[in-house]
């Protein structure tokens, strides 16, 4: 047969692993534990590697101060100038150009809620419809990544477009009370003029109104993820400032923050020449590292 157009070379690869699919033995089709029936089970093909806190307190130290724009620098040097810069789309909710309490740097550990595929609930009498909350609470969305949480962790959450507050200004408080330093969704968050006047900081697409229960449910913790359309896997550095939000693979964070942290100093030393040429105050951004 004459593919017209095809390359014949191409053509006979692929009819070769087309053959070659084919011809494979179809394992336990009549006993258990086969292959594919494993597969129908679903299975995550990026493992989830475990790192000691102490080796995240050193990565933390490393890019402590570092702005996203340092640290894109650093992802170039790095040859990863297609990776990890997150949708412009996720921004702080709040802002502090004083003293940049807004900005984070942490670890990544990470959730994934998923819209639902069960029915509204119809009118219920207050008891029945505070029963059905909370029933939905422990049983479908929970939050199991809490006890994941320790000082120097972010939370990072692959959520979509409908109009849930996962994150609200209690639950935040909680896992600021675990030691997360910030927050980061692809979605939506609600009770944000609390959550701006409690000062935790929290990267966002927009204001989500309503609660879990009927609208969502946990599917994975500490599991690569998608956020603002790049990777995030555990253990990756993120960074998130006034600029938006970049993921750093953990493999190569020490080069990227050892290019980062140049580009900083000479930045501030640059800075703090022309605030003197023009008589401003020096303020922290032009501050050198202790």
């Amino acid at each position: 047969m004459k593919m017209v157009g095809y390359p014949r070379s191409l053509w006979l690869m692929s009819a070769l692993l087309v053959a070659c699919h084919f011809n494979q033995p179809v394992r336990g089709q009549n006993g258990a534990g086969s292959e594919v029936e494993e597969l129908r089970k679903g299975r995550h093909f990026i493992p989830t590697q475990v790192y000691p806190e102490s080796e995240d307190a050193r990565l933390l130290r490393l890019f402590a101060g570092l702005r996203v724009a340092d640290v894109s620098d650093g992802m170039d040097k790095a040859g990863l100038s297609h990776v990890g810069r997150m949708d412009p789309d996720i921004r702080p909710l709040w802002t502090d150009v004083r003293t940049f309490k807004h900005r984070i740097v942490g670890i990544a550990v990470t959730a994934r809620y998923v819209p639902t595929q069960e029915p509204a609930t119809g009118p219920q009498s207050t008891e029945a419809f505070d029963r059905w909350m909370g029933t939905w609470y422990r049983d479908r969305s929970s939050e199991p990544f809490v006890s994941l949480l320790r000082p120097g962790t972010v939370l990072v959450i692959e959520e979509h477009g409908h109009d849930v507050g996962s994150i609200g200004s209690n639950n935040i408080l909680v896992w600021k009370q675990r030691g997360c330093v910030g927050v980061v969704t692809s979605a939506t968050a609600r009770d944000t003029d609390e959550i701006a006047a409690q000062g935790v900081p929290l990267y966002f697409r927009r204001p989500g109104r309503g609660v879990r229960p009927g609208r969502n449910e946990i599917e994975s913790v500490n599991a690569p993820i998608v956020c603002g359309g790049v990777l995030v896997r555990p253990g990756d550095i993120i960074v998130a400032d006034g600029d938006g939000v970049i993921v750093v693979p953990r493999a190569r964070a020490e080069e990227v923050a050892a290019y980062a942290r140049v580009t900083l100093e000479q930045d501030k030393a640059a800075r703090r020449n022309l605030y003197k040429a023009l008589g401003l105050p020096m303020d922290p951004s032009v501050e050198s590292a202790p």
